[in-house]
């Protein structure tokens, strides 16, 4: 069985998985499960710190950003896309899709946003339906500060748009405090469910808007407002998948029953940056990572396929490449969710060591040795 120790998917634990297998009712018509539906959503916004109301979408977590871009965008609406890494540049592409004219503002993709560069911005540009930004970029690991930026826009007016898919669960939200109007997460991340479901936390003035749109809403299963009414109505706009659902549940109440979540993912994220820097690795970030994946430049002579390829074939672990204007540039060590624990990050740096031993390049300390001095450090 081979080790997944990407950036999402991650491994899932086995109460998840047999929570999955669970007798099933009909939930379009079992009142019930609208009764669990709602209880599940609610136990999602305890965790996220917000009065804000949640639901649970059938779709990867790509589907909830295509859903806030839909559901808010009308044509010709200005929307800010905050650039500063891959995928939120990729918020453009919804905008287009939707009418919508995107304005990027694009900022270095080794760190994390100057929120005073772009507070000094907005003062002469703010004539925006709403922003857009990443919380965790994954290709980069770049790790934006949320709880600054959505309280600048908020002042202008601006609603805000959160990608948290690859934060959720490994870095800790507090959804009210940092005013961000649609948060969209991902069941397959840190929260370690399988992949199938997008998360999305929207606020009151987000659905206000949605409703005062002057033209429909260009999708029917990206319509965010299709679920608005779902409890009073007791009907759901499709039938939900309910045995993801039940494992969903599952892993919040995992989430939910874990004191250590965010410190264990922090401490872990830490001790594999340290070992990266002393095995002589470059980081591809130079400030603002993020707890839930470490980004490495793939050194020169290194051919990152071949690097790839040995892990998962002679060691039985699986990294992860990239993409873009990334590809074959640098390798992501996911540690989110169930992966961030102590034993198997080791195994994944153990692989990695003995991986760039077969490959004929020398590392300057063993990113296994490192790692576990820095965690068991006094």
């Amino acid at each position: 069985m081979k080790k997944i120790m990407t950036p999402g998917p991650t491994q899932v634990r086995e109460n998840v998985r047999m929570a999955r297998s669970m007798v099933t009712t009909n939930p379009d018509l079992d009142p019930d499960f609208y009764e669990y539906y709602k209880d599940t959503c609610q136990m999602l916004s305890e965790l996220l710190h917000t009065k804000n109301t949640c639901y649970i979408m059938s779709g990867e977590g790509i589907l909830g950003l295509e859903a806030a871009c839909a559901s808010l965008t009308e044509p010709g609406d200005r929307v800010l896309v905050l650039d500063n890494g891959i995928f939120g540049k990729g918020f453009a592409d919804f905008v287009k899709i939707y009418g919508g004219e995107p304005v990027i503002y694009s900022a270095d993709y080794h760190r994390d946003f100057d929120v005073a560069a772009l507070a000094a911005w907005l003062e002469q540009n703010h004539d925006f339906k709403y922003a857009a930004v990443v919380h965790c970029d994954t290709p980069t690991g770049v790790k934006n500060k949320i709880e600054e930026i959505c309280p600048l826009l908020k002042r202008y007016g601006i609603l805000s748009v959160v990608d948290a898919v690859s934060s959720m669960f490994g870095v800790e939200i507090d959804a009210d405090a940092c005013q961000a109007d649609i948060i969209c997460g991902g069941s397959q991340k840190a929260l370690s469910a399988p992949v199938g479901l997008t998360l999305l936390c929207v606020s009151d003035e987000a659905l206000r808007a949605m409703e005062q749109r002057k033209t429909p809403i260009a999708s029917f299963y990206a319509n965010i407002l299709n679920f608005r009414d779902y409890y009073k109505n007791k009907w759901f706009p499709y039938t939900m998948p309910i045995s993801d659902i039940y494992g969903l549940r599952t892993a919040l109440e995992n989430v939910k029953a874990d004191q250590d979540i965010y410190q264990r993912h922090a401490v872990i994220a830490h001790a594999v940056r340290t070992a990266v820097a002393a095995a002589g690795l470059q980081l591809y970030l130079s400030d603002g990572y993020c707890a839930t994946v470490t980004v490495v430049e793939v050194p020169e002579g290194v051919d990152s396929a071949q690097l790839l390829k040995l892990m998962d074939e002679k060691y039985g672990v699986m990294i992860a490449g990239c993409f873009d204007i990334l590809a074959g540039k640098v390798i992501r060590l996911g540690h989110m969710g169930e992966n961030a624990n102590i034993s198997d990050v080791t195994l994944m740096l153990d692989a990695l060591d003995n991986t760039f031993a077969d490959l004929g390049y020398p590392l300057q300390a063993s990113l296994k040795k490192v790692f576990q001095q820095e965690i068991y450090k006094k």
